[in-house]
């Protein structure tokens, strides 16, 4: 059966901070710059989907896309959504950086045992026009 790739994209907006406790400021302001604001920082952020699998031979669809945008809206963005990543989402870890790599990995863990008929493929986290991460699982 041909293997298809399909993306998903959904968006959020949410703040953060970056920040060592056991540095002085100086040491995390050097190491962080700006995203080290001890007033926090906020991101709208891209979130891009991708899985792969067979089409069904009935439907035609790898996954239903209004199914993959349901299960994202209600296992990540819903949950991240104008929300401070350190402090207020139950899936992250206390005291794990909330990092654009990190937050890839974390989305990851989330979604990949709610597919059916398909598997992730990659998770492409958009934070700024110039910043951007992707997880394929490794």
């Amino acid at each position: 059966m041909p293997l298809v790739y399909l993306t998903r994209v959904e968006r959020f907006n949410a703040a953060h901070k970056l920040w060592v406790d056991d540095w002085s400021e100086e040491k995390n302001f050097e190491e962080f710059g700006k995203c080290a604001n001890k007033n926090w920082h906020g991101h709208n952020y891209t979130l891009l989907v991708t899985v792969k699998g067979s089409p069904d031979p009935i439907t035609g669809f790898v996954i239903d896309a209004k199914y993959l945008s349901k299960l994202i809206r209600e296992h990540i963005t819903d949950k991240l959504d104008h929300c401070n990543l350190n402090l207020d989402v139950d899936f992250i870890p206390k005291g794990t950086q909330a990092t654009t790599e990190n937050l890839c990995i974390i989305i990851w863990q989330q979604l990949q045992t709610k597919l059916q008929n398909c598997r992730l493929h990659c998770i492409k986290l958009i934070e700024t026009e110039n910043i951007y991460a992707e997880y394929y699982g490794e």
